[in-house]
C-alpha cells in the first residue's frame, strides 16, 4: 500500500524523495538575525522545511532549585545545568515565529514546530504552522498527543527512548483523536549520538508494526546515518543545523554546519535515487555496455569440414556470436563453410 502525507506544498512518503527538515532549536543563540540566517542556510543546503521548538521555560518545567531539576553531571552537553535556566537560554521567543516563518515561506520552505503544551499548540495554529512535531521526551505525554492530533495537521513523532508499547500507545492516541497516522522518526536521545546507537534496522519493523511512514531524527555528527536510514525506508530526515559549532549554543555540539547539511541532503537524495525499483535485465543506462557481453567466436581460420575444438572456437567478448550456452555442444561439430578467424559464429557456420 502506498502511503503519503501532505506537508505544506509537498507530498511526503512512498515514492517521494526524502523530506529534509532543518532543526533550528536554540542555535540562534537568542539572535533573531542568526535565526533568519539559519533559515537562509537551510534553504541553500537543500532542506524542505525549517523546524522550531515552541515553548517557554514555564511551559516545560518549574522554576525550582531542588536537585531534581538539575541535569545529571555527565552524559550530555548541558550537564549540571538547571532545567529552567537551560530552557531560558534555548527557547525561541514566540514573537520571532512570525518573521521566521515569513522568511521560510518566502524561500519555499515549509514551517514545522515542536509543541510542548496546549498553549504552544494554539499559538502555532495562529501563526500558520504546516505540521506539528512531538519530541521524544513527550512521547508519553498522552494528553498533548491527543490535542495535537485534534488539529488535523500532519503529526511527526520522535520515538527516542520509547518502548514498543509506548510507541503503540502514542500511535493509537493520535489515530483515535485525529484519524490519521503520524510519521514516526527513529531517534536516539543522546547528544551527540553515536552511529552505532542508531539501530536503523528498526525502521522497516516500525513501518510494519505500526502501519506508519517512518523517518529518522539524527543527533550524530555524521551524514552516514541519514543515508543508511533512507536506504531502509526513511521518508523524513531531521537534523539540527547551526551556522557554526564554534559559535556555541545549547545544541551546537550535535548540529551540522551548512556545508555538512548540504552534503547530507545530497547524499539522502542520491541514496533515494539509487534505490530505484525491483528490476532485472538491461536498462537504457547499460546500452553502451551490452555489446561487451561474451559470445562464441572463431579463433583460427577454418575450412569447410574442419572440426570445432577448444583451440579454434572460443567464448570471448564482444557479443554478436552464438550464446555461450551453445559452446559445449559445438565442440566436435563440423564447420559448414570456410570461416576466417575473428568471426562471430552463427548457426549457418555449423554443419547439420
Amino acid at each position: 500500500m502506498t502511503r503519503t502525507v501532505r506537508i505544506g506544498q509537498r507530498h511526503v512518503g512512498d515514492g517521494q524523495a526524502p523530506y529534509v527538515i532543518a532543526e533550528m532549536s536554540g542555535n540562534h543563540n537568542q539572535s533573531l538575525d542568526d535565526a533568519l540566517a539559519i533559515v537562509d542556510a537551510a534553504h541553500a543546503a537543500g532542506a524542505h522545511a525549517i523546524k522550531l521548538q515552541t515553548y517557554t521555560p514555564g511551559t516545560l518545567t518549574l522554576n525550582s532549585s531542588r536537585p531534581e531539576f538539575f541535569l545529571p553531571a555527565d552524559g550530555n552537553p548541558w550537564a549540571g545545568q538547571c532545567l529552567w535556566d537551560l530552557y531560558a537560554k534555548a527557547y525561541t521567543p514566540w514573537e520571532w515565529h512570525a518573521p521566521i516563518f515569513a522568511r521560510a515561506q518566502a524561500l519555499g520552505l515549509d514551517c514545522i514546530s515542536t509543541a510542548f503544551d496546549n498553549s504552544s499548540v494554539d499559538f502555532l495554529l495562529s501563526v500558520g504552522v504546516d505540521a506539528l512535531k512531538i519530541a521524544s521526551f513527550e512521547l508519553v505525554h498522552i494528553p498533548l498527543l491527543a490535542r495535537v492530533a485534534q488539529t488535523g495537521l500532519p503529526v511527526i513523532v520522535s520515538t527516542g527512548m520509547g518502548t514498543e508499547a509506548e510507541v503503540a500507545e502514542a500511535v493509537a492516541t493520535i489515530t483515535v483523536a485525529g484519524g490519521s497516522s503520524p510519521i514516526l522518526l527513529k531517534c536516539t536521545s543522546a547528544y551527540p549520538a553515536r552511529p552505532e546507537d542508531a539501530h536503523l534496522c528498526s525502521l522497516p519493523a516500525m513501518r510494519e508494526r505500526f502501519g506508519t511512514l517512518v523517518g529518522v531524527s539524527d543527533h550524530s555528527l555524521t551524514v552516514s546515518v541519514v543515508a543508511t536510514a533512507v536506504a531502509l525506508g526513511a521518508c523524513v530526515v531531521e537534523k539540527h543545523l547551526t551556522l557554526g559549532r564554534a559559535s556555541g549554543g545549547p545544541d551546537a555540539a550535535f548540529s551540522l554546519e551548512p556545508h555538512e547539511f548540504a552534503e547530507m541532503t545530497r547524499m539522502a537524495a542520491e541514496c533515494h535515487a539509487a534505490l530505484g525499483s525491483v528490476r532485472f535485465g538491461a536498462q537504457a543506462a547499460e546500452a553502451a555496455s551490452a555489446w561487451e557481453r561474451p559470445s562464441v567466436w572463431v579463433a583460427r581460420d577454418l575450412r569447410a569440414g574442419d572440426v570445432f575444438t577448444t583451440d579454434n572456437l572460443r567464448v570471448v567478448r564482444p557479443g554478436g556470436g552464438l550464446h555461450p550456452r551453445e559452446y559445449p555442444a559445438l565442440i566436435g561439430r563440423r564447420v559448414a563453410t570456410d570461416v576466417p578467424a575473428a568471426t562471430a559464429l552463427r548457426a549457418e557456420h555449423v554443419a547439420t
